[in-house]
C-alpha cells in the first residue's frame, strides 16, 4: 500500500508565507522535494503558500516571487487594527471567554464591526499572489472561520468556492482585513481556529508541519497525529525568527524571511529526508 504523505502550512503573515517557501525551497535545493504532498492544508498565509504549489510553477520561481522585491505583488496597507491592537484585544478576550467557540464568536464580531479596506480592494491582491486562480486536480484543503458561528469551514475544489475566495476568507484576519462573503456568509482568518490545523492530516502515513507562528493547539494536534504518522514540525530558528519582525503583515519582512527559511531548510534537510522517503 502507498505511504501517503501531507504536507500542513500554517498561518504567520507576509513574513510566514515568504519564511515557508524559503524553507520549502531549501529543503529542495538539497535534493528534499516535498511539493509533491499527497496532500496539502493551507491555513492563512499557508493557503496561498498551498494554492501556489498547485500552480504548476517551479518552486524556484516561487521563491524568487518572495525573496526579490522586484517579483513581489503589491500588498494594501491596512486600515484596521494594526498588529499588536490586534493581539492585545485577543489577549483579552480569551482570558475572559469560557471556551475556544465563545472567543471564536467574539472574534467574529471584532471582524464584522472594524471598518477595513473592501473586500473588492483585498481580493484583487489575493488574486495578484496566486499565479493561477483555478483550483488544481490535487489534493488541498483550506482552512477558515465563520464570523457568525465561530465554526470552522473547509474549502476545497469540490466545495463549490473559488480558489481566490477560499484563499481570502483564510487569510482574513479580523481587525485587519474584511470578513469574506461567500454563499451568505462571511468568514475570517483560519487562524482563528488554528495556526495550522494540522488535525486535518489525520490519516496521512508521513506528515510535516511547517508553522510559523506558535499555536496553543499544535502540541495536541500532533501528538494525536503521531498516533499512526510519523511527524515532524519545523517552527522558525533564532534567525528566521529576527526576520519576521515586529510585523509580520509587514511586506519589508517577505526578502528576509525567504532568505532565513531558505538557509534553516538546507539545516533541516537530512531530518525531512528521513521522515519523507
Amino acid at each position: 500500500m502507498a505511504v501517503e504523505r501531507a504536507l500542513v502550512l500554517g498561518g504567520g503573515g507576509l513574513a510566514g508565507a515568504a519564511w515557508e517557501t524559503g524553507v520549502l525551497a531549501g529543503l529542495a535545493e538539497r535534493g528534499v522535494d516535498i511539493t509533491g504532498a499527497d496532500r496539502l492544508v493551507g491555513t492563512s498565509a499557508g493557503s496561498v503558500v498551498a494554492a501556489q504549489l498547485g500552480s504548476g510553477l517551479e518552486l524556484a520561481e516561487l521563491f524568487r516571487r518572495q525573496a526579490d522585491p522586484s517579483w513581489q505583488n503589491a500588498e494594501l496597507d491596512p486600515s484596521g487594527l494594526t498588529v499588536p491592537e490586534l493581539l492585545e484585544i485577543w489577549a483579552k478576550l480569551a482570558a475572559n471567554a469560557t471556551d475556544p467557540s465563545e472567543l471564536r464568536r467574539q472574534l467574529g464580531e471584532l471582524a464584522l464591526s472594524v471598518e477595513t479596506v473592501s473586500e473588492r480592494a483585498r481580493f484583487e491582491v489575493i488574486e495578484g499572489r496566486l499565479p493561477v486562480h483555478s483550483w488544481p486536480e490535487r489534493r488541498i484543503t483550506l482552512v477558515a472561520v465563520d464570523t457568525r458561528s465561530g465554526e470552522r469551514r473547509l474549502f476545497d475544489r469540490r466545495s463549490g468556492v473559488g480558489l481566490v475566495d477560499a484563499v481570502a476568507a483564510s487569510c482574513a484576519v479580523p481587525g485587519i482585513w474584511p470578513p469574506v462573503t461567500i454563499g451568505g456568509a462571511r468568514y475570517m482568518d483560519g487562524g482563528v481556529h488554528s495556526n495550522a490545523n494540522a488535525d486535518l492530516a489525520a490519516g496521512a502515513d508521513r506528515v510535516l508541519v511547517l508553522a510559523p507562528l506558535s499555536d496553543p493547539a499544535l502540541e495536541e494536534q500532533t501528538t494525536l497525529l503521531a498516533g499512526s504518522a510519523r511527524v515532524e514540525t519545523i517552527v522558525p530558528d533564532e534567525a528566521s525568527a529576527a526576520a519576521f519582525g515586529g510585523d509580520p503583515l509587514d511586506p519589508a519582512s517577505r526578502t528576509p524571511s525567504a532568505h532565513t527559511g531558505f538557509a534553516q531548510g538546507q539545516r533541516v534537510a537530512e531530518v525531512v529526508r528521513e521522515l519523507w522517503s
